[in-house]
């Protein structure tokens, strides 16, 4: 146990080590906390792509019903976030990272009548604790133990207080994705990270039914050292995977430079990179908040990028969209090779 506490702390010092050397912070804030929401989500069988998710990142209500609870899912965790400036993690934050993964006002049950079952047989395999003053009770143990037990490693602290807000399981849905926003909010209200920008529920929709049985083994055989191990390793093994991924992005973003200075130097400033890193869908207006250029000459650089293969126009209705290709496939494969910038065919 304490090796692999070893291994995930050097992994989580490593990618807030890589975090810091992002040209564009809104990089992290724009696109892990997507793939976070994409595969969170899927794990409670709510799918949608990650192509689906950025190009309706900025347009919430035009998107499927799928792809826009997992925007919510971003959404709960920059509030979350956002929150610790105010207050320490808490059954407050909870309820507000649930309302947000819902749409609905969420407070801790009042009614009995919550049970888990088997998805394929419908067996109920667990009921949790019944009662408003019973649950707020153990949230404040909860609370506690994430607050007050100095003496144990926090990332030890954080998968048992998962497993123990899973097992409370306080909320009438939307626990098993609330559960998982609450782990990286402590990794960084415990200074273990800047942002929550770790990819954890990579690791977990990988290895789904492990997840859920080890959460069971606790419950049925208290095999605490099994699920700890598992947990231990998720974060070792993301945030390895993550800081790849960010590596990889500074590489491309650099191609990127190199390769639009090359082919169009009037058009090229390091800022007009910076939008297109942003997010992979640009839009004319991101052109202009970024104080670049007005409409029209935004919309001139953005045809020129087009034109040397690192763009690509799309319409979403009324709007112009400028897909950037390289970028989208980087953030969508599991692996962290890039491609490389060449000219349209028609060049």
């Amino acid at each position: 146990m304490l090796k692999a506490c070893i291994q995930a702390h050097k992994a989580l010092a490593s990618l807030r080590q890589a975090t810091g050397h992002l040209p564009n912070p809104a990089v992290l804030i724009n696109t892990i906390p997507l793939l976070e929401a994409q595969a969170s989500s899927e794990i409670e069988n709510i799918v949608t792509t990650a192509d689906e998710l950025f190009r309706f990142a900025d347009h919430e209500a035009a998107a499927n019903p799928a792809t826009r609870e997992a925007l919510r899912y971003r959404s709960a965790l920059q509030e979350g976030y956002q929150s610790l400036r105010d207050r320490p993690l808490s059954t407050a934050t909870a309820e507000v990272v649930c309302s947000r993964i819902k749409n609905a006002q969420m407070q801790v049950r009042r009614v009995p009548g919550t049970a888990l079952a088997n998805q394929q047989t419908g067996q109920v395999i667990y009921t949790p604790p019944v009662g408003e003053a019973l649950l707020r009770e153990k949230l404040t143990n909860w609370e506690r133990f994430i607050h007050e037990e100095r003496d144990i490693d926090p990332l030890i602290r954080m998968a048992v207080a998962h497993y123990q807000f899973e097992a409370i399981h306080p909320f009438t849905d939307g626990n098993g994705r609330t559960g998982r926003v609450l782990n990286l909010l402590m990794l960084v209200e415990q200074d273990l990270l800047d942002r929550p920008v770790l990819y954890l529920s990579r690791y977990i929709i990988e290895r789904k039914a492990e997840y859920y049985r080890l959460l069971q083994g606790v419950t049925v055989d208290g095999a605490w050292a099994d699920w700890i191990a598992y947990m231990l390793n998720a974060v070792a093994d993301t945030a390895e995977w993550t800081g790849a991924k960010i590596d990889a992005i500074r590489g491309l973003h650099e191609q990127a430079c190199e390769w639009i200075r090359a082919q169009r130097p009037k058009t090229y400033s390091r800022e007009l990179v910076d939008v297109l890193f942003s997010q992979p869908y640009s839009r004319i207006q991101n052109v202009v908040d970024a104080g670049i250029a007005k409409r029209e000459t935004a919309a001139r650089y953005l045809r020129d990028l087009v034109e040397i293969g690192v763009l690509e126009e799309q319409r979403m209705g009324k709007e112009k969209l400028f897909l950037h290709p390289a970028y989208l496939k980087l953030l969508s494969d599991d692996s962290h090779a890039t491609q490389r910038y060449v000219l349209p065919p028609s060049r």
